[in-house]
Parts: C-alpha cells; sequence; structure tokens
C-alpha cells in the first residue's frame, strides 16, 4: 500500500474527524509545476525558479494544514493529560464534561491517547514524503522558505513534549511496564544503560531513533520532576531554576529571555517549559528508592528557597 493511501485509511479510522495534510493535492501540483522540468543550467535568475502554482497557492496552503494538525495535536494531547493526572473537584469535573461527549471511560482515554500517538508520527512521515517529493524541485526563495518550515514542524512534532507525554502515559497505564510498547509501528520504552542510567527510547519506522537520555547535565543524576525546555532538553525542574536564576517559588516563567540553556547555549527556552508530570509518575515507579530519597532532599531545598523568598518580600513591603 502506498504510504498516500495508508495515511488517507488511518485518518479515517479515527472516531472523529480530525484535521489532515491534503497528499492528494501532492501529484497534481506536480504535474502543474512550471519548473520542476526546468534543466539546472536553464534556471539563471531566482525568477527563473518562480513557479505561481507553488509559490503563490501550494505552498501557504499546506503550510497551514501543517499548522492545523499541530495545534489540534498539542490542544488534544494536553487534555488528554490533564484529564488523566486531575484530583479531586478538577477530576469530577473533567469526568462530567467526558460524559456528556460519551468518552467517560478510562479505556476510551487510552485509545484516545494511542490514536494521537499515531497521529502525530503519521503526520510527521507525512511531511518528511512532502519535502523529499520538493528536494530537487524549487530553488526559489518561497520554496526554501517552505521546506525550512515544514521541517520545523515535523521536528515540532516528533519531538513534542506532549508526545513523549502521551508515550510515558501509556506505559503508566499499562500491566507490564517492564516491556516496550508500540503504537502504530512506533516502539517506545524506558530503558536503563549498563550504568543504570535511564534512557528513553523511541524507534520509528526506516530506522529512525529518538532517544533520550534522562540524566541531568547539570546535577549529572536522573532527572527529577522533569521540565522539557523549548530547546528540547530535559532538566530537572530545581536544576531548571537554578540556571534560570528563579527560585522554585517565582517559577521558571519568570526568567528572562537572556538565560540560556547550558547544553545548546539557545536564549529564551525557561518560559515555555513544559512539565513532564508523566514521565516523572514513569521514573517515580521505576526508581521508587532513588525517587524517595531524592524527594526528601528536593523538600528540605524548597522549604529553604520558599522562607528566603517571603523573608525577602516581607522586607521589601516593609521598608
Amino acid at each position: 500500500m502506498k504510504f498516500a493511501d495508508r495515511y488517507q485509511q488511518f485518518m479515517k479510522e479515527q472516531k472523529e474527524e480530525v484535521p489532515v495534510i491534503r497528499l492528494s493535492n501532492l501529484k497534481a501540483v506536480l504535474k502543474n509545476c512550471e519548473i520542476k522540468d526546468m534543466h539546472p543550467k536553464d534556471r539563471n535568475t531566482e525568477e527563473d525558479c518562480d513557479c505561481p502554482v507553488c509559490d503563490r497557492t501550494f505552498f501557504p496552503s499546506i503550510l497551514k494544514d501543517m499548522s492545523v494538525v499541530v495545534n489540534f495535536f498539542n490542544k488534544r494531547a494536553q487534555e488528554i493529560l490533564y484529564s488523566h493526572l486531575a484530583s479531586g473537584f478538577k477530576k469530577y469535573i473533567l469526568r462530567l464534561k467526558r460524559k456528556l461527549k460519551l468518552k467517560a471511560s478510562h479505556e476510551n482515554m487510552i485509545k484516545e491517547a494511542q490514536d494521537l500517538v499515531g497521529y502525530a508520527t503519521i503526520t510527521a512521515f507525512a511531511i518528511q514524503k512532502i519535502l523529499k517529493k520538493y528536494d530537487k524541485v524549487h530553488c526559489s526563495k518561497k520554496g526554501q522558505r517552505f521546506k525550512y518550515q515544514a521541517q520545523t514542524m515535523k521536528l515540532e512534532l516528533l519531538k513534542s513534549p506532549w508526545l513523549l507525554e502521551l508515550m510515558a502515559f501509556h506505559i503508566n497505564v499499562s500491566k507490564n511496564r517492564d516491556e516496550s510498547k508500540t503504537i502504530w509501528f512506533v516502539d517506545f520504552s524506558l530503558h536503563k544503560d549498563d550504568e543504570h542510567r535511564p534512557l528513553f527510547l523511541v524507534n520509528l519506522p526506516h530506522s529512525i531513533e529518538l532517544n533520550l537520555d534522562l540524566t541531568c547535565p547539570i546535577c549529572l543524576d536522573t532527572v527529577f520532576d522533569p521540565v522539557f525546555l523549548t530547546c528540547s532538553h530535559i532538566l530537572c525542574h530545581m536544576c531548571a531554576c537554578s540556571v534560570a536564576s528563579v527560585t522554585i517559588v517565582e517559577g521558571l516563567q519568570a526568567a528572562t529571555s537572556a538565560k540560556k540553556c547550558p547544553i545548546c547555549r539557545k536564549g529564551g527556552v525557561f518560559g515555555g517549559a513544559v512539565q513532564l508530570a508523566e514521565l516523572s509518575m514513569l521514573l517515580s515507579r521505576s526508581m521508587p528508592k532513588y525517587w524517595k530519597g531524592r524527594l526528601q532532599r528536593e523538600r528540605q531545598e524548597r522549604i529553604k528557597q520558599a522562607k528566603e523568598f517571603w523573608e525577602s518580600e516581607c522586607r521589601l513591603f516593609l521598608e
């Protein structure tokens, strides 16, 4: 089965209508492309590389499709994860809402999470197919910009903190957490290397691996209460606050854009950091002894920081 047919079949099997990338338009666009059959020697200027069909119509519409898909995935993933992690009155309200939508059962929530993992990965491969089709066709500025933006959206899906959280959620609700899990040809598991350091292994089709080292680069220990920075690096929450020069009370949202990631040195990566609650739950169950000891040490440091912060605030108020 061709990828386009498989993609369309997967989307039709979804219980609700979801945004898609219109791959069916791709073949027709290629047939009408004015520079596809032009010899490279004849492309003397950027104007010679312009194609009104692609530059003015196809590129904007396909980028819009990709953007809608990415936003839909992020929103739905957050709704499922929030529903699973909610407690008390919030959990009751969320369950009531899901009952009204006829999606109240725990099994339905698990199935929906599985479908979202498949949705994100198959869409990422759809983007890859489109990029491959246009790899040797367009030399215009709009064509090059399209390739860059499409590649960015592909990585935004595959390296999304919500995709990682959905995978961790799937392992958390499984009876046997030590086994490798598979969703739509995507294999993932929590693994320990020879030095007993945890790794999150993700194997995609075409031998693509997205393995995550769960050792914090600051404390050099297993990430505790992990946060996912906007540059895709994972740190302990306390370690991230230390690097960002903020207290645990202020939170990472108080970090300035001048503060840089300690690994890639990219700035402004702390304000939009995502708390990896499902991954934290998975690690706590996989390493209970370590987690208990680290929790006691962290609690003492958090109390100390909170005390110092409020004492400082009180002094400022009295002055």
